[in-house]
């Protein structure tokens, strides 16, 4: 677990003062390339670790070495907890790294280093195909998330014009690659893609947060809600095996081989096909995801799906076909 390999790495750069990405893969059992990049990542988050090149060169800590995290300053805490945070709630050595790690810290930073450390989940599982990019907003969300601090919003939601939203942010969820905030509004809970904030302005107005609320449980309850939409229409599709993980791309957690887990079963034809099933909002946007296979796939059922296929493919030749 990469958050358990970040605090073994500035544990030991505390005790050992420089080290090189060399010594630490050895250390931690782990490739040249990725303790390199756990390095990089602690130095993205703020934490004060810097290269020195040349012989005898390395990574040390700005200070020098330490043998607690006292010298961490309040906001290089937080930076930390905020890469560490999310992997403790699906990882109970990193939760118990992270117990450790709040205990090493001066007690006036313990509360926003915590609440840094729940500011975020990570949930890998996608929603299809996506353009996967940090959206600017995601810092001083975070930000305004740990200092409990109301936002100002510029939103642009799919199909509407923007809008100025006044809300109180109370996580934020990387979801594949895709951010989302979760936030309270004048309309109760609500969820915005980050990637659709064409502005952010954090106020000094304290926002508010549910009694016993965590990210975790709420972000739960916003899968449910949109997976049960999602999957409203289920087909049936033959495809080639080996085309099943670009279906996956397509369709995310809705697509599975039938009889998983445990393996797919034939199509009864002998030609390496699988039997897939798909889900979606409507049976149109199952069939526009499958119009452009062609013969490659062949929809067993629901006749809904294959209708709005026969449509799509009807429009295709009187548009583009040789008498068209």
């Amino acid at each position: 677990m990469r958050a358990d390999r970040l605090v073994a790495v500035l544990l030991l750069m505390q005790s050992r003062g420089r080290v090189t990405a060399a010594e630490l893969a050895a250390e931690l059992e782990v490739s040249v390339a990725t303790a390199r990049r756990d390095l990089e990542a602690l130095s993205a988050a703020g934490v004060p670790v810097y290269p020195q090149p040349g012989r005898g060169g390395g990574w040390s800590l700005v200070g020098g070495a330490r043998t607690d995290l006292s010298g961490l300053t309040a906001a290089e805490a937080q930076a930390l907890f905020l890469l560490v945070g999310p992997a403790a709630a699906v990882s109970a050595e990193a939760g118990a790294a992270l117990r450790k790690l709040v205990r090493a810290l001066p007690r006036t930073f313990r509360d926003d280093a915590e609440a840094a450390a729940a500011a975020t989940v990570v949930d890998s599982a996608g929603w299809g195909a996506r353009d996967r990019f940090r959206p600017a907003a995601v810092d001083l969300l975070q930000s305004a998330v740990v200092g409990r601090r109301r936002v100002r919003l510029t939103y642009a939601g799919r199909g509407r014009q923007a809008a100025r939203r006044l809300v109180d942010p109370w996580g934020l969820v990387d979801k594949d690659g895709v951010w989302y905030l979760l936030a309270g509004t004048d309309r109760g809970r609500r969820t915005f893609r980050v990637d659709r904030i064409t502005g952010a302005e954090m106020t000094d107005e304290p926002a508010g947060r549910p009694d016993g609320f965590t990210l975790a449980a709420a972000w739960r309850e916003v899968v449910e809600e949109i997976e049960r939409y999602r999957s409203r229409t289920r087909a049936t599709v033959l495809v080639e095996e080996r085309f099943v993980p670009v279906l996956r791309d397509q369709f995310g957690r809705h697509c599975r081989i039938d009889g998983e887990p445990g393996g797919g079963t034939g199509d009864g034809t002998g030609r390496g096909r699988v039997r897939v099933r798909l889900a979606a909002p409507t049976p149109l946007d199952i069939a526009r995801h499958l119009a452009g296979w062609g013969a490659l796939i062949e929809v067993v059922e629901p006749s809904s799906v294959r209708g709005e296929l026969a449509r799509i493919g009807a429009e295709l030749v009187a548009r583009h076909g040789a008498g068209g």
